[in-house]
């Protein structure tokens, strides 16, 4: 829509998460007026400052992908550049067969060039299967197959549940034989698709990156942790004009005719601001956004709050739209962090561990926060912190567990993993019911579908996690893109369509 193009419109955001944040930090920028309505009592979404034994820590997601432009921009653009702050190692290991190993390098997502680079991970036996892409005949992908599926069928299961599976569970907390090739290893899906070999395939992805040379870290963290980029975000919203509301969950979302909102304005009811601008006055329809006792008419609307909320948001304008959201599933972690005395304790080195679920562990992963992070290390050089993540797709028994118990099962393959036998002294469970949403074969299209049903809607859009990457770059991209389609620019949209924002995981216990 033009509006928000020439600094006439008024822009409605649904949800205070990073990339509702980022489509309003976007449209202010462009000239908008924008108000930010968020359910909960707070901003950021799945990112989530904490503290614990008087050191800040994250409560949800702890780094970002840096590769992206889009998540450490917008970090700078908040007033962070002098916070952000490389992982102070990037060496992890993997729990697996009693032991813990060094991650292997040379792979994509767990999938290997060669069979010597999971060499110490996988059993003999697993790397001779290895061996057998070379000769295989080619295996047609089709317009998406399941990455477990893909790569079992190549190089057998023994990679897929040692490595693969580990690793696209810490980004997704999902199942690798359902999650899509396609939309969760984008570059991974193209070049199978002009390769036999799919070592082969992977040998070129590794020649490109090399051949582009990129330098600095692969990820970025924040000093106080990434929970604190919503909030720098949100303070720049607010200090360019916008307004944040939190504590209103909308519970309407229609578009109404124009004369009918100016008859509103002119009645006297809460629009949370001016009424509606001469663009609007001027339309055929604007959107009408209820939130307990406000009422707010927009030129506009950026829908960026998870799928069902979406889709009941959506159901009475775009019912298609919002049918397809219902469907997007979600799975359901929890993250333990503990802190202990550092006198007397040992931990490995780097950054932390992944676990493979067929070694039938508690935990999913292990993150050494204070060794992860330099500036958890120096708040206080006397605390140790780590973290463990619990839950994946498909279980509930775990999760349903006092926290007291989840504690006690992370300190138990903590010890099993580390020797690590000393008392934490303090501990904090943070559950993120339905965090995480899945991307199963065929998610691509899905989400094609819920843009043609919204497309049809003027000044409409929407993002968010649940559709071109659940990573914060991902989120910011989607966020952006959004704002470019209220303008009549469809090419970010095009963009992440054609090559969705992988997400990758940032060493253990994401």
């Amino acid at each position: 829509m033009s509006a928000t193009g020439t600094g006439t419109g008024r822009v409605v955001v649904i949800g205070a998460g990073i990339a509702g944040l980022a489509a309003a930090h976007r449209l202010l920028q462009r000239g908008a007026r924008v108000t930010v309505l968020e359910a909960s009592g707070r901003v950021g979404g799945k990112l989530l400052p904490g503290e614990l034994a008087g050191v800040r820590v994250d409560l949800g997601a702890e780094s970002m992908l840096a590769r992206r432009p889009e998540a450490v921009a917008l970090a700078r653009e908040a007033g962070l550049a002098g916070r952000l702050q490389p992982p102070a190692t990037a060496t992890a290991s993997i729990w697996t067969r009693d032991a813990l190993r060094p991650m292997p390098k040379g792979h994509v997502m767990g999938v290997p060039g060669t069979a010597a680079a999971l060499s110490g991970v996988l059993s003999q036996e697993g790397l001779a299967r290895i061996e057998r892409d070379a000769d295989l005949p080619r295996t047609e992908i089709g317009d998406d197959v399941a990455v477990g599926e893909y790569v079992a069928a190549r190089l057998g299961r023994e990679v897929v549940d040692r490595l693969v599976e580990p690793l696209l569970g810490g980004v997704y907390a999902g199942d690798a034989y359902r999650i899509s090739l396609r939309s969760a290893v984008p570059q991974l899906y193209q070049a199978a698709r002009t390769h036999t070999s799919l070592t082969e395939a992977v040998r070129e992805i590794q020649a490109k990156a090399a051949a582009d040379q990129q330098t600095g870290p692969v990820f970025m963290g924040i000093e106080g942790g990434v929970g604190t980029l919503p909030l720098a975000v949100a303070e720049s919203v607010r200090a360019r004009g916008g307004e944040i509301v939190t504590g209103a969950p909308v519970t309407e979302l229609r578009r109404v005719p124009a004369d009918r909102a100016d008859a509103a304005a002119r009645d006297g009811s809460r629009t949370g601001g001016p009424g509606p601008s001469p663009a609007a006055a001027d339309a055929r329809t604007v959107w009408r956004v209820v939130a307990g006792d406000r009422v707010l008419h927009a030129d506009a609307v950026i829908v960026a709050v998870p799928a069902p909320v979406a889709a009941g948001l959506l159901r009475a304008e775009a019912p298609a739209a919002a049918a397809e959201l219902a469907a997007v599933e979600y799975a359901s972690m929890a993250l333990i962090t503990l802190a202990y005395r550092r006198v007397g304790l040992a931990l490995p080195e780097g950054s932390g561990f992944l676990v493979p679920p067929v070694d039938g562990r508690t935990i999913k992963a292990s993150t050494f926060a204070s060794q992860k992070w330099g500036w958890i290390a120096e708040e206080d050089p006397d605390v140790v912190v780590l973290r463990t993540s619990v839950g994946r797709y498909g279980e509930t028994a775990v999760l349903g567990r006092e926290d007291a118990d989840l504690v006690e099962l992370s300190r138990r393959d903590l010890r099993a993993a580390t020797g690590l036998d000393a008392a934490p002294v303090a501990t904090r469970v943070t559950r993120w019911t339905d965090g995480l949403p899945q991307y199963p074969v065929g998610h691509h299209a899905r989400v094609a579908r819920v843009r043609e049903h919204v497309a049809k809607l003027p000044g409409l859009a929407v993002c968010g996690a649940q559709y071109d990457g659940v990573g914060i770059p991902a989120c910011v991209a989607s966020a952006y893109a959004a704002v470019d389609q209220l303008a009549g620019d469809l090419s970010g949209v095009a963009e992440l369509t054609a090559n969705p924002v992988q997400s990758l995981h940032g060493g253990a216990g994401e």
